[in-house]
């Protein structure tokens, strides 16, 4: 495993619509484990190919499935090619953060809830319900993946010193 750089604002390929993962094969394997440690590392919730410069659709996500309990374990999600096959009419502003645009924080309207269809680290079919933190952090991924970045949705833009209390991802 090794880390990765994340690459920042205005890099190109962040503005670029990521290319289908088509080989599940080893280099593919690596690409996963060096994303996860960087992801660590950095420390972040998510990442997806774009941010470490591979134009590919792939996240990697590490959030507890259940947020609601206290303590709950993180699990790692390792999704190719995902899309939103739903999304919840109820929406909530929260304010985000990104690895790729540092110092920068915005408040951002999603779904609550989602579901999200792709494939596993192995090329099998998945299908994943979240809701909460979990789905906006994988509506935020997979925006990525589109060459959208969380300034593009956001109402209000802030500076680390004047983000309001309260949890951010």
């Amino acid at each position: 495993m090794a880390l990765r750089e994340v690459i920042r604002l205005p890099h190109p390929t962040l503005r670029r619509k990521a290319h289908k993962v088509v080989d599940f094969n080893k280099d593919l394997q690596q690409l996963i484990e060096d994303m996860i440690e960087t992801m660590r590392d950095e420390p972040g919730v998510g990442l997806a190919a774009p941010q470490v410069n591979i134009s590919q659709r792939l996240i990697v996500v590490e959030y507890p499935e259940d947020d609601s309990i206290p303590d709950a374990k993180a699990k790692v999600f390792v999704l190719a090619n995902p899309d939103l096959s739903q999304v919840s009419d109820e929406k909530e502003k929260e304010i985000e953060g990104c690895l790729s645009v540092p110092n920068l924080f915005g408040e951002v309207e999603r779904s609550q809830s989602v579901t999200v269809c792709g494939k596993n680290r192995r090329g099998q079919d998945v299908v994943i319900q979240a809701s909460g933190w979990l789905a906006r952090i994988f509506q935020h991924e997979i925006d990525h993946l589109d060459g959208i970045l969380f300034v593009d949705r956001a109402e209000v833009l802030y500076r680390p010193d004047d983000v309001p209390d309260g949890e951010y991802v």
